[in-house]
């Protein structure tokens, strides 16, 4: 218990209050907080008011800080509560900041989810079982979940994933065609595609025929082996440089072929 003896404004924060009590610093308040409970200079000040002032404030802090992490972008109620939590501010201040988001509209998970989901679908190369991972981690129940996923459309990843297909086929354009395979079907499985879409991708996205682009891919990874294992006599060079070829999905014929060119280049 004591008597309010000197109010100060914060030079820093211009919306808190110094409170001093009994001619020193007690504590500070928000703009709102001073208001609410009519604080004033020789107001007298018992431990329940104080209580009550002290969980009201906290509530108004966690309520400023949460209003500017929303307005950021959109949050989840996950989101918005991890991030409490991260300031520190109490369960019971916290759960009535969130009561107090959603009276103002401030957080609706299925707002948020149906914008996340619209926003992952058209600007990025997410599949539908990666976006459904992220929401969960967010928070978003089931029902919202399949509810937002719903207008992801079989056609409309299949365009997306063998767009996505014939990319990467450029970017592993050295790697064996059923290496070419392998990593596409991990990369599309990585990005959220079902293994139907990924199966009809690949289907639609076909490799390339050309027979001297093969050849290149083959003395692309016998220049890479051969680095790797010239050091080594004669016989135990072919055996490595065959079984790493070998695992690198060339054929046996191929390779016998590609060693013998090497030879004769060197």
């Amino acid at each position: 218990m004591g008597v309010i003896t000197k109010i100060s404004l914060q030079q820093k924060l211009k919306d808190r209050y110094n409170i001093f009590i009994d001619e020193k610093y007690a504590f500070s308040v928000d703009e709102s907080v001073l208001i609410q409970f009519e604080l004033r200079k020789g107001m007298e000040l018992t431990d329940e008011k104080l209580a009550a002032i002290f969980q009201q404030d906290a509530v108004r802090q966690g309520m400023n800080a949460a209003i500017h992490f929303l307005s950021i972008r959109m949050r989840s109620e996950k989101e918005v509560r991890d991030f409490l939590v991260k300031k520190e501010v109490t369960n019971e201040a916290a759960e009535e900041v969130i009561r107090s988001l959603y009276r103002l509209s401030y957080l609706d998970d299925a707002q948020f989810a149906e914008a996340y989901a619209n926003t992952q679908m058209n600007t990025s190369d997410k599949g539908p079982q990666l976006i459904e991972r992220e929401l969960k981690e967010k928070g978003i129940a089931d029902v919202l979940i399949k509810k937002v996923l719903a207008p992801f459309e079989f056609r409309f990843q299949l365009e997306k994933s063998v767009k996505l297909a014939e990319k990467y086929r450029q970017k592993y354009r050295n790697e064996s065609l059923i290496i070419q395979k392998q990593k596409i079907e991990q990369m599309l499985a990585r990005k959220g595609y079902s293994w139907n879409v990924i199966h009809e991708a690949l289907a639609e996205s076909h490799p390339s025929e050309n027979e001297e682009e093969q050849i290149e891919a083959l003395m692309y990874q016998v220049e890479k082996a051969h680095r790797r294992y010239s050091k080594f006599s004669d016989g135990e060079y072919r055996q490595k440089m065959k079984q790493a070829l070998y695992r690198k999905g060339f054929s046996i014929d191929d390779i016998e072929r590609a060693l013998e060119r090497l030879q004769e280049e060197s």
